[in-house]
């Protein structure tokens, strides 16, 4: 754990109207506790299993972000405590979450994750999908579910130009698709490499691990 770091970083967050969300994956509850002590709320994992034993141990007022490539079978569990689900990739998985949101009657926050890096193992929604995704959400019948924003993952590089050119494309996707859905407020991109771009590109949530919490192991 690094406190100084981080209470450095959440000043510049909140300085910029930014939500930093602490990626607490597969880091000891220990530390998950220490940082939320200290006022922090906001944690994004990956892995639901992770999650699941997590959010036994911990205080209920958590703000659990799952921030990881969902299963359509693993969404009934984690639904009834996740606070957003910032990595919705496809229609099939909206439709599940949507189903299973009305089963313990609860409207789920969810951001759509939109592939703007260059690696294709990166997972998220083209423009083309992301279009019809949104079109198909306004003219269906998808009560429970909330699409509140969109989420990306910038390429693994030290092209900082590259980085930036593809924080501004989900920005300017951003921009495009609130004429169609006004709730799009939420733009979730930048990690601990790259989030001073992703916020001069007009990131208003970020999602930083090892500077938080060191380096995996």
């Amino acid at each position: 754990m690094n406190i100084e770091a981080y209470n450095k970083l959440l000043k510049e967050c909140e300085s910029k109207n930014v939500t930093l969300v602490a990626v607490s994956k597969t880091k000891p509850v220990e530390n998950i506790l220490e940082l939320y002590e200290s006022g922090h709320r906001d944690f994004g994992e990956n892995y639901v299993q992770e999650l699941i034993e997590k959010e036994k141990q911990l205080p209920k007022d958590i703000r659990w972000h799952f921030i990881g490539h969902l299963q359509t079978n693993k969404v009934k569990l984690i639904l009834p405590f996740v606070y957003l689900v910032q990595s919705v990739d496809s229609l099939k998985l909206l439709k599940e979450i949507n189903k299973q949101s009305q089963k313990i009657n609860k409207i789920t926050n969810c951001l759509l994750q939109v592939h703007i890096a260059l690696e294709e193992t990166k997972f998220g929604l083209d423009e083309e999908e992301l279009n019809q995704i949104i079109q198909q959400f306004d003219n269906s019948r998808m009560e429970n579910i909330n699409i509140i924003g969109l989420m990306g993952m910038a390429s693994f590089t030290d092209d900082e130009n590259q980085i930036r050119k593809e924080f501004e494309y989900l920005k300017s996707l951003q921009q495009k698709f609130s004429n169609v859905n006004s709730q799009l407020s939420i733009l979730s991109m930048g990690m601990t490499s790259d989030y001073k771009i992703a916020i001069e590109e007009g990131s208003n949530m970020i999602r930083a691990g090892s500077l938080i919490f060191g380096n995996r192991s």
